[in-house]
């Protein structure tokens, strides 16, 4: 365990452990556009059951990854999974889709960030609002939202390879094993 010591403003030292960050991680590879949405149906599984223990929060869920990575894919597969039929495409110029796959009682909110020019904006939209009822906040490009968003739960990061796809999927929430059964699921 590592000490920190900070000293006081009358030059008293204060002995602090440092924390490691306690997120849990696994990274696995994506073949193909399947796997893409095999990983969205293996997150939708835990993250609806997760859903039930939060009470009337919203999950945080970052989506990381360039253009055309596959973040809006896995998206897809996480919706289609908990039951909607419908069409699913990236919130680029709306910023964020409501989906109800469900019902009511549990809404999912794909936001995409990509266009934001000011985190403040996301203010005059209530932002707030869309994390204090039960459900999922998919949020791509969530750095342009930065000091406005909470914590994420889970952070799914998507990276180009020349073959497939690179994916590392952390949380707070999530044990190793979970996120060890999500790897399995897709790959």
């Amino acid at each position: 365990m590592d000490i920190l010591t900070v000293y006081g403003p009358y030059g008293a030292a204060q002995h602090l452990r440092k924390v490691e960050s306690m997120a849990n991680q696994v990274t696995f590879t994506l073949a193909d556009e399947e796997a893409t949405l095999a990983l969205g149906a293996a997150l939708a599984k835990v993250l609806s059951a997760q859903c039930e223990q939060t009470g009337n929060r919203a999950l945080c869920i970052n989506l990381e990854g360039d253009l055309g990575a596959g973040k809006t894919t896995m998206t897809r597969g996480l919706l289609r999974a908990l039951g909607h039929e419908g069409t699913v495409k990236s919130p680029t110029y709306t910023l964020v889709e409501s989906y109800e796959p469900q019902g009511p009682q549990m809404v999912i909110y794909h936001f995409d960030l990509y266009r934001l020019m000011d985190p403040e904006e996301l203010e005059l939209m209530g932002i707030r609002d869309y994390f204090a009822r039960r459900g999922i906040c998919l949020i791509e490009w969530p750095d342009r939202g930065h000091g406005l968003l909470p914590d994420p739960d889970l952070t799914v990061a998507i990276k180009h390879e020349s073959e497939g796809r690179t994916v590392t999927v952390s949380s707070t929430l999530l044990s190793s094993e979970q996120l060890n059964t999500i790897a399995a699921s897709a790959g």
